[in-house]
């Protein structure tokens, strides 16, 4: 299937909106659908899409992974309960993290995400609920990136001739392909979401297993979870496009106490962009990079070394998994 993408200043937003309602219904008919929540701006249009379209028939559920920010599921099943949306929360640590135990390679981590999504966690919802769709939140720039082989995004399945129906017995509607992240903030504000949703940082599919390099450990994982918290609090105010922590593999030298501390490196990284198909790193002040250091070498046990990214998207990319 060929994907043509509308551009922002071609985007208005109430026609899509209508459109995309109108789709979803005619597609689900008056059967059942679940919808995958993770708490960013493109999984969110798609929840308040896919609500307009089929209320109740809808289904939505946040999938709790244990790669998640610190407090996510919590805060996004009572933003939405705001909002009049009921989100079940579905615990699933244990089926990735098991999936993930002992893998290093970024591309193997990745399909380990996939399958764990598709295969065991939707498989088994979508059996249990008897729906037979689901809606997510995939967008232009996710399929882009696939199919240019820069890296393997884990909502791609028809781009690549998976049938999502015949692996995992139901179809994937996909309302916001044709958009790139600005122009899904422009719809979220006007589907009414708060700013705190529609204008928050970019978070990747694969949630914290994509922002380290190596093996994924209950106790990796904390570590970076720190450090996002810290690297969000901190840079909030920036203006920025994205802003992240990267956990590295190796362990470094530090000291602490006139004696050796050999512990983690983290990697920020800040980015300006308007469409993550190129990006140039922020030019903090050092005050604020010397805040940062400080914090993460305090606050998260075991960092000795903080690291500020300086090379554009390409080569680099926005995400470093």
């Amino acid at each position: 299937m060929e994907v043509k993408e509308i551009r922002l200043e071609d985007l208005d937003t109430e026609k899509f909106i209508a459109k995309k309602v109108d789709e979803i219904s005619s597609m689900v008919g008056e059967g059942l659908a679940i919808n995958a929540l993770s708490g960013g701006v493109d999984s969110a249009v798609v929840t308040m899409l896919g609500h307009r379209a089929l209320g109740d028939r809808l289904k939505t559920c946040f999938v709790e992974n244990g790669l998640m920010r610190e407090g996510e599921p919590e805060f996004i099943v009572s933003l939405f309960k705001d909002m009049g949306v009921h989100v079940e929360l579905v615990d699933a640590k244990e089926t990735f993290l098991n999936s993930l135990k002992g893998l290093d390679d970024p591309e193997e981590k990745r399909e380990a995400i996939t399958q764990s999504f598709y295969r065991d966690v939707f498989g088994d919802l979508v059996r249990e609920s008897g729906a037979r769709y689901l809606l997510q939140g995939t967008n232009y720039t996710d399929i882009e990136e696939t199919v240019a082989g820069v890296k393997r995004q884990h909502n791609i399945l028809e781009q690549l001739g998976i049938d999502s129906e015949a692996m995992y017995g139901y179809k994937v509607i996909e309302p916001l392909i044709q958009l790139r992240k600005t122009s899904i903030r422009q719809m979220g504000k006007a589907l009414g979401l708060p700013e705190v949703i529609f204008n928050r940082p970019p978070f990747p599919g694969p949630a914290l297993a994509a922002r380290i390099i190596g093996k994924v450990t209950p106790e990796r994982i904390d570590a970076v979870r720190g450090a996002t918290t810290i690297v969000e609090e901190e840079l909030a105010d920036s203006g920025a496009f994205q802003y992240l922590a990267i956990l590295h593999e190796d362990r470094v030298v530090g000291m602490r106490d006139g004696k050796r501390d050999f512990g983690l490196q983290i990697e920020v990284r800040c980015w300006e962009s308007e469409d993550a198909k190129t990006g140039s790193p922020t030019r903090l002040s050092f005050d604020v990079l010397d805040r940062l250091a400080e914090r993460m070498t305090t606050e998260v046990p075991s960092v000795v070394s903080v690291t500020y990214n300086i090379t554009k998207k390409p080569p680099s990319t926005i995400e470093a998994v």
